[in-house]
């Protein structure tokens, strides 16, 4: 053994196996709220003082179909991916705009992109609702543009983060090499910030996946989501296995989002040569 193979080579050791007990322990603390759900979504019977169910069945699926809860899901996995889709693509333009000192005031436009956190969300509804009710917008468009102004200062966030340690001489690199501006775009900037891009749509969704207040207002009673539904059946179903279930459901994307999303960011960076090739 070498002198490099000693105390060095156990220390690198040591701290990856503490990172991978960290690892397992963040996972086991967000896993074990959920084990109460997942056992009341398939409880039959589960009467006190049983402290596992004494009967497991499929009633609460046909429950949860029964009071909407497919629709209803359909309906948030569309708006989630168009408000994600929409504030990522704003807040990256926004956030290199900002970087690069493309914009006139770029103080001001910070603010603003800021102002949605600093708001009380009902209050400003409110004020936003009224707007677009003269203003004739459809309800469901009227929540989509709501929810993308309030997913942007997140995703304008992580895309600033993003461009604040871009190097644009890869670009220049590729312009010197005959790239046109729809090959560096693609074949050099997107590669770059994908993972960034990742990240902010992830942040985008979650901000329309769970939004409760814009949809129930801005929405009013058009745009039926599974919050709502959700929230509904709590107060008046009566039946936990399938608020459990529906709730469950709402847990279910995000989380697997998140999975995708932290696979997608360890991906090996790319090198120089293979930016600009």
């Amino acid at each position: 053994m070498t002198a490099l193979d000693g105390p060095l080579t156990r220390s690198r050791g040591a701290g990856k196996a503490l990172r991978r007990l960290l690892a397992v322990a963040l996972a086991v603390w967000f896993a074990l709220p959920l084990l109460p759900l997942l056992l009341w979504s398939f409880a039959d019977r589960w009467s006190f003082p049983s402290v596992l169910p004494t009967a497991f069945g499929l009633r609460s699926l046909d429950q949860a179909v029964a009071f909407g809860a497919l629709p209803a899901l359909g309906r948030s996995l569309v708006l989630s991916v168009v408000v994600a889709v929409a504030a990522t693509l704003i807040g990256a333009l926004a956030a290199r705009a900002l970087t690069f000192g493309a914009v006139p005031g770029a103080r001001l436009v910070s603010v603003l992109l800021l102002a949605p956190i600093a708001l009380p969300p009902f209050a400003a509804v409110l004020g936003v609702n009224v707007v677009l009710l003269r203003a004739h917008v459809p309800a469901v468009v009227g929540v989509a543009l709501v929810l993308t102004v309030m997913a942007l200062p997140y995703t304008a966030f992580v895309m600033r983060t993003a461009y604040g340690a871009y190097d644009r001489s890869y670009e220049e690199e590729a312009r010197l090499l005959g790239a046109g501006r729809l090959q560096v775009l693609r074949r050099v900037q997107l590669p770059m910030i994908a993972p960034a891009l990742a990240r902010a749509a992830f942040l985008a969704f979650l901000v329309a996946w769970s939004d409760y207040i814009v949809t129930l207002i801005v929405g009013g009673g058009e745009v039926v989501t599974l919050p709502l539904v959700v929230a509904s059946a709590a107060a008046g179903l009566g039946n936990d296995a399938a608020v459990a279930l529906m709730s469950l459901s709402a847990v279910a994307p995000p989380v697997l989002l998140l999975v995708g999303v932290l696979a997608f960011g360890r991906r090996r960076p790319r090198s120089s040569k293979e930016v600009s090739a």
